[in-house]
């Protein structure tokens, strides 16, 4: 089974530390870019599917009516089973009882809460706008509809941060009590404006506020702790869940499980080949409109390169990697080298990443690339 995913690079606000293909931009473009999806996912292959996702972005801008138009357009392309996982990505107070009413209706029965921070100083540092109360509120709304699988997202690393403020955060999901909790490191690359400012040595956006790395693997830690002390098993480097609560979607990008990418930046991968679109919102529009393909990087996965992506996607899971005749010839040395620095264990047939080896996983990943 594919997954499909639908880029909606649309948002209210761009957030400091953001660096992904989205932005503000006038709302007559929203429309046209959903004339644009149409032909793309009309012309991809028709395969069956039980994941959807909408990301961004921010999709819980778009309007009922909006939403509804795309899932019927994915409907009629591809055979989406009845038990399908529909996710859709959320601002907090972008969304209303009515419109969520009408998520349910249109089959939508997951949503991720971009949250990031529950403490006020760290969320207007970053350009965001909700309140803890916004985010109680939207997930009573929810709660209300009938969507129990709701996941938050929180980032480690934020201007402002602090080991106290972290524990207000982790106690608020302790109290909110969501299905799902993402918590992801910050990121300092160029393509953020928070990012650029750190590599520059800048103060502009509180980069001089931003905490250092030791100070915010401590906060990754202290979540891990605290997380599974809640009653939540993570179950990927930055991916905790309650039992059964798993993201489906996501788990294909892990486990090298086929799907399909539609709109600006979005990738797919059939398991011979990846490709990716314009990460240009004009760019993109422009080649649909001019019934031309959007794919602007396309590459044939080799044998070796499979084998690759099965570390270095399969070390990020906590199940880890089966371990085969193969894998002991060509990594066997890499392996035992890495356990003995505490950064790898073993268990049954299978080799994962030590709680010190998620710390450093990039640092591992390069062993098997």
């Amino acid at each position: 089974m594919y997954g499909l995913y639908i880029s909606i690079p649309f948002c209210k606000f761009k957030c400091t530390y953001c660096n992904f293909a989205s932005g503000v931009f006038p709302r007559a473009q929203l429309e046209r870019y959903l004339r644009a999806l149409e032909p793309e996912i009309r012309g991809a292959q028709a395969v069956a599917a039980d994941t959807v996702y909408l990301g961004g972005g921010t999709p819980s801008l778009l309007t009922a009516e909006q939403i509804g138009r795309l899932l019927g357009v994915l409907g009629d392309r591809f055979n989406i089973t009845t038990e399908a996982e529909i996710t859709i990505e959320a601002a907090p107070g972008t969304f209303d009882a009515p419109l969520v009413s009408a998520w349910t209706q249109l089959g939508v029965n997951r949503v991720s809460l971009g949250v990031q921070s529950l403490v006020e100083r760290e969320l207007r540092a970053t350009g965001r706008t909700h309140r803890t109360a916004t985010v109680e509120r939207d997930l009573a709304l929810l709660r209300d509809a009938g969507i129990a699988d709701v996941g938050v997202d929180l980032i480690a690393g934020l201007p402002h941060q602090t080991p106290a403020s972290w524990e207000a955060s982790l106690d608020g999901v302790a109290r909110l009590n969501p299905t799902h909790v993402s918590v992801y490191i910050l990121e300092a690359d160029e393509d953020s404006r928070l990012g650029a400012e750190i590599l520059a040595g800048g103060g502009r956006y509180s980069a001089a506020d931003v905490p250092d790395d030791d100070t915010i693997a401590t906060l990754y830690v202290r979540a891990c702790q605290r997380l599974e002390q809640f009653g939540y098993r993570q179950y990927e480097i930055s991916n905790f869940a309650q039992p059964g609560r798993e993201s489906r979607h996501n788990r294909k990008y892990w486990d090298c499980q086929p799907y399909l990418g539609f709109g600006v930046d979005a990738h797919s991968y059939d398991g011979a080949q990846r490709w990716g679109n314009a990460d240009d919102l004009d760019a993109y529009m422009a080649c649909l409109e001019r019934g031309e393909s959007p794919v602007t990087v396309r590459e044939t996965v080799d044998a070796r390169q499979r084998t690759e992506e099965r570390w270095f996607l399969g070390l990020r899971q906590n199940a880890g990697v089966a371990l085969g005749t193969a894998d002991h010839q060509r990594f066997g040395g890499e392996i035992a080298r890495l356990a003995a620095e505490g950064l790898l264990e073993f268990y049954e047939d299978r080799v994962r990443l030590t709680a010190r080896g998620r710390l450093l996983s990039n640092e591992v990943f390069q062993a098997f690339i």
